[in-house]
């Protein structure tokens, strides 16, 4: 499985080869170090650690600096796994780029969606207002709660309001319409999860696979 790490630049829109527009969202992708390989003998899993994002080593507490510092010098913001099929094909200090995606390949988009705050019922969970007509004293309430008498109790899981967004976000299926290399972007059909300069990871899709 094929993954990367990201921060989402914007959206933007570019030409397809008919002169189509098409509505993408750019991904500075990489460059992200590996770190360790996790092996099924000492893990009980295989899989790669990577970082991304660099930061100054007075921001970088003593175990994580002994752990960069096995490596190199480099101190990264955030630290990631990624589950490969074949341990063998990744070694320590390998750096990983954009480069590794192709125009067409699907992929899987994971990010953390805008934070809205407190939101209403109407809002939140795309419920229906009362009537706007003179004398209505029902416009932008929640509506019945409870159940009576029995079981005189509002159950679990009620549709509420209370917080919206701010939470992890798989769009899945995606296209990569263009590699910048030289820059490390994606240029990714369509909308991705978060803001601008959101954490994002980028992963072979998990449908296109079966």
């Amino acid at each position: 499985m094929k993954g990367i790490i990201g921060k989402k630049v914007g959206m933007t829109q570019i030409f397809g080869e008919h002169g189509v527009v098409i509505p993408v969202t750019v991904v500075e992708a990489g460059p992200m170090t590996v770190y360790q390989k996790k092996t099924e003998e000492v893990d009980g899993y295989t899989a790669i650690q990577v970082g991304f994002a660099d930061i100054k080593e007075k921001k970088v507490n003593k175990p994580l600096k002994g752990h960069f510092d096995k490596v190199s010098k480099e101190y990264k913001k955030y630290l990631r796994e990624f589950r490969v099929n074949n341990i063998d094909d990744y070694e320590v200090g390998q750096v990983l780029k954009a480069d590794i995606f192709a125009a067409g390949d699907k992929i899987d988009v994971v990010g953390t969606s805008k934070g809205k705050g407190t939101q209403g019922p109407i809002k939140r969970h795309n419920q229906s207002r009362g009537p706007e007509t003179h004398g209505s004293k029902y416009h932008r309430a929640p509506g019945s709660l409870g159940a009576s008498a029995h079981p005189a109790r509002v159950f679990k899981g009620m549709k509420n309001a209370g917080r919206m967004g701010h939470e992890r976000v798989t769009v899945q299926n995606l296209e990569v319409v263009k590699v910048d290399v030289e820059n490390n972007l994606l240029m990714i059909k369509g909308a991705v999860p978060g803001p601008k300069g959101g954490l994002v990871v980028v992963k072979e899709t998990v449908k296109g696979t079966k």
